[in-house]
């Protein structure tokens, strides 16, 4: 993206002259007329940096409009650089300004030189400063997803963490399989967190990359390898270097792009665009899809090398169909969480709630019982949600897996299919439950079940 400057001053004839000057540079200018214009512009939009005026049409002549607006800006963005400029320069004002938090002074008129510079340089400072506060708050994120253990309820996630747990403390790659929704991001954080590797997680969603990008996010340029790049940056893979590299819907990754993956997995080396210089990195690979990789290597759309080279442990995430006995407490937490985010007070399910949750296919997973349980939360008339506050879809209840029923749940599925099946008749269904007439008299009446079941 193009670095985006707003620009402040009452003068047209300045704005287009500063407009025309920078758009050269490849920079986007957004300008405003007047201190309240800059601040409804900024409150609706981001800026990597803006330009000022220090004197508007109230006051020609004391600075004190575009001081005020300066100290407005400060408080609305702190991190937003700011260049004043006017045409009654002083040192006095300069060090006014610079005090109230401008970062740098021009006088008009203006040395298209010394302007371009100073430009530029806040224009890269004030988009150093966004990417710190936005790994700040991935940071954060990752340091809070490190206290949310999985539930892990059931046989078959205590599987999928037993293994995670013993693979973790290697430099093995990782290969999460899994529909969407069932929790492989998450499971790649807690892999990292196990792991002895002392640096960041980087985590990159291939399906999101365009193809023409893909090198630059990846691996990394130098100045001047392409138009609007001004400065040399490091790639994702070099951001991992004695980290953990995650590649998420890495079946989404473009052929062309494959064998240059290969490659830095093979050996650690890569370039970044525009440099004849190799780099090395140690990184471990997590990666993740919802796809059949190997159907995408018999299509000829996967390299089977790369597949090789990616699932030396495969780690396959049950959807939640195949875990019932994990949809209770996921769904109080979510609850409990959704609670203190909407300022509710939620204590449960009602019987008849918990049972539809129960019984739900599920198709989107976890991310779909968190939407479900959140609108419900929302629609809840008490402290109780009832089936009614979930709206779940009717034609996606499902009979939940064997290995997740007591007994009694068992019994009765079992009773009512064999007596579905023979169209009624005890005697038959008795036969083919291998029990006497009587004995499933005995459980029916037992179960609740009725003769017309």
């Amino acid at each position: 993206m193009r670095p985006r400057l707003l620009i402040v001053d009452d003068q047209r004839d300045v704005l287009t002259a500063l407009r025309m000057a920078l758009a050269k540079e490849g920079i986007e200018v957004v300008t405003a007329g007047s201190p309240a214009g800059a601040l409804a512009t900024v409150a609706a939009d981001s800026f990597d940096a803006a330009l000022i005026d220090l004197n508007y049409t109230r006051d020609t002549t004391s600075g004190v409009e575009g001081l005020n607006l300066l100290e407005k800006l400060h408080q609305s963005d702190p991190l937003l650089p700011v260049i004043v400029m006017t045409a009654w320069a002083s040192v006095d004002l300069a060090v006014q300004a610079m005090r109230t938090g401008a970062r740098d002074f021009i006088e008009k008129p203006w040395d298209n030189a010394r302007l371009l510079s100073v430009v530029r340089n806040q224009l890269e400072l004030g988009r150093a400063l966004r990417s710190g506060r936005r790994l700040e708050a991935e940071n954060a994120l990752l340091r809070d997803a490190s206290q949310v253990q999985i539930v892990a309820e059931s046989s078959a996630m205590q599987e999928v963490l037993s293994i995670a747990q013993r693979v973790a403390s290697s430099d093995a790659p990782v290969l999460i399989t899994g529909e969407n929704g069932t929790g492989k991001s998450l499971l790649a954080r807690l892999i990292h967190q196990w792991s002895a590797r002392g640096h960041s997680l980087i985590e990159v969603n291939v399906g999101a990359l365009p193809e023409g990008v893909f090198e630059s996010e990846m691996f990394g340029h130098v100045r001047g390898a392409f138009t609007d790049a001004r400065s040399e940056r490091a790639g994702r893979v070099e951001l991992a270097d004695g980290g953990s590299l995650f590649l998420d819907e890495i079946g989404n990754l473009p052929a062309g792009q494959q064998v240059k993956l290969l490659r830095v997995l093979d050996s650690g080396e890569f370039e970044p665009v525009g440099s004849s210089r190799t780099r090395k990195a140690n990184v471990r690979l997590i990666a993740a899809t919802n796809a059949d990789l190997h159907k995408l290597v018999a299509e000829g759309r996967f390299r089977q090398d790369l597949l090789f080279r990616i699932n030396t442990i495969e780690i396959r995430i049950p959807p939640l169909r195949e875990r019932r006995a994990d949809i209770a407490p996921l769904a109080l937490a979510v609850l409990t969480a959704s609670g203190r985010r909407y300022g509710r007070s939620l204590r449960e399910f009602d019987p008849d709630a918990m049972r539809a949750l129960q019984h739900y296919a599920w198709p989107g997973n976890i991310r779909e019982l968190r939407n479900v349980i959140e609108r419900a939360a929302l629609l809840a008339g008490g402290e109780v949600v009832k089936i009614a506050d979930l709206r779940l879809a009717p034609s996606n209840a499902s009979p939940p897996a064997l290995e997740d029923m007591n007994l009694e749940d068992a019994e009765r599925i079992l009773i009512r299919a064999a007596l579905k099946r023979h169209d009624g008749s005890v005697v038959e269904a008795a036969a083919a439950l291998g029990l006497s007439r009587s004995a499933l008299y005995r459980r029916m009446e037992k179960l609740g079940i009725g003769a017309d079941a």
